[in-house]
């Protein structure tokens, strides 16, 4: 038995609807930019970072100067821990 090409569409249309709405729900929400600069191990780095709220994108872009700086796991949780010398926050 053959299927009616209205249901097809319907098919493929649902489908299509539901791929669109994972890749949305997946896609991260940049609310805020900041950019940061650390000092540490006598080095100093500045980095940014996005994220949905100021938190995360301070994270981020301590990971991202941390990451060039600290050698080993002992390093990255003491840079990780290091109060930033400057940091400034905005909307994207």
């Amino acid at each position: 038995m053959a299927i009616k090409r209205s249901t097809k569409a319907l098919v493929i249309a649902g489908i299509l609807a539901l791929v669109g709405f994972v890749i949305y729900g997946s896609m991260a929400r940049v609310e805020r930019v900041c950019e940061l600069c650390i000092e540490f191990n006598g080095r100093t780095e500045c980095r940014r970072g996005a994220g949905a709220t100021d938190e995360e994108a301070k994270d981020a872009a301590i990971t991202a100067a941390c990451g060039v700086m600290a050698f080993g796991m002992d390093e990255a949780i003491r840079c990780r821990n290091t109060r930033p010398k400057s940091a400034s926050c905005t909307n994207r």
